[in-house]
């Protein structure tokens, strides 16, 4: 397949995705959510379809895209390694472990390791707060963190 068909499909499938969400109050957020669900990023050239769609100018998509952490610009590693940033999780040692994991990764936040294997993300709580520190991969809860459980986390994404 020619790059110019993927890229019409991929427009065409935000196309979709705007006219599914256009009609409920406030579609934009919606709209991204399903675009990060379908491609697993936002496309660049999704910002001016949604803005001409919604009338509003790329700069607002672009702002709203880049405001919040969830939403990403690339795609992802194969894994998603959410450490919490909240201030439970910090006043339980969160910070050390973060700064250690990105030593071991070799990555800073919202970047992916070398091999495509981990994407490094913070989140704002887990809601795992009594039992801090807490990192989420690919959806998966972990809680009670210490250097060795975050060292088998890494070594189960890495595997």
């Amino acid at each position: 397949m020619n790059i110019r068909a993927v890229v019409s499909q991929e427009t065409a499938r935000i196309s979709e995705i705007i006219d599914h969400c256009r009609q409920m109050e406030g579609p934009m957020l919606p709209i991204l959510h399903e675009i990060q669900a379908e491609f697993g990023y936002i496309p660049e050239e999704a910002k001016q379809i949604i803005a001409t769609a919604l009338n509003l100018s790329r700069a607002e998509v672009h702002g709203v895209v880049t405001f919040y952490h969830d939403f990403r610009a690339k795609p992802a590693g194969r894994h998603v390694l959410k450490l919490c940033r909240a201030e439970a999780c910090q006043s339980m040692g969160a910070e050390p472990l973060a700064d250690r994991v990105r030593q071991i990764l070799g990555i800073d936040w919202h970047e992916t390791t070398a091999d495509g294997a981990i994407t490094l993300e913070p989140v704002f709580c887990l809601g795992l707060c009594a039992q801090a520190p807490a990192a989420m991969l690919d959806g998966d809860l972990h809680a009670r963190l210490d250097e060795h459980c975050l060292g088998e986390i890494l070594a189960e994404a890495r595997a």
